[in-house]
């Protein structure tokens, strides 16, 4: 059966995933000692925060039509089939290197690369009348983030 999505389910989906962002920086900052770097992962995780309440900010502003359901479902199981994804995709429990920093950066970065590719990938699900070019300003989001941690990740090679 093929499901079709609206932005805001997707919305939901991204401020998810920027709390287990949240969860995978202070987890990190926890596993370092240096004081600089436990400030730039503290700072990340804070950036994480900022971004949800941005995707909240976004979903509050789509139409109606974009928070239209597209399929019966009375027992609101897509939005559980989301929440599921959200939790198990994007800085979910990986195995991942948190013994430098160098490592903690580029498994961010891995893992900011892996969210626009399964954004992308939603974008194909949501109808445009259900507000697939919104998806657009996630995908950005994520894309700045990447050019922040990529700096970051030259800076401590440099």
């Amino acid at each position: 059966m093929a499901y079709d999505f609206n932005a805001d389910e997707i919305f939901e989906m991204a401020e998810q995933i920027e709390r287990n962002g949240v969860k995978f920086y202070k987890n990190a900052a926890d596993k370092v000692d240096d004081p600089a770097h436990k400030d730039l992962l503290i700072r990340l995780s804070q950036m994480e925060v900022h971004h949800e309440k941005i995707f909240a900010q976004m979903r509050a502003e789509l139409s109606d039509m974009e928070k239209e359901s597209s399929t019966f479902d009375p027992g609101d199981e897509t939005r559980q089939y989301l929440r599921a994804l959200a939790d198990t995709r994007v800085f979910f429990n990986k195995k991942m290197d948190l013994g430098s920093m160098k490592e903690i950066l580029k498994s961010a970065v891995a893992a900011e690369k892996e969210s626009i590719v399964f954004y992308l990938g939603m974008k194909k699900m949501v109808p445009p009348q259900f507000g697939a070019n919104r998806l657009d300003d996630i995908i950005q989001e994520e894309m700045d983030h990447i050019v922040l941690l990529s700096k970051e990740l030259k800076a401590l090679k440099g």
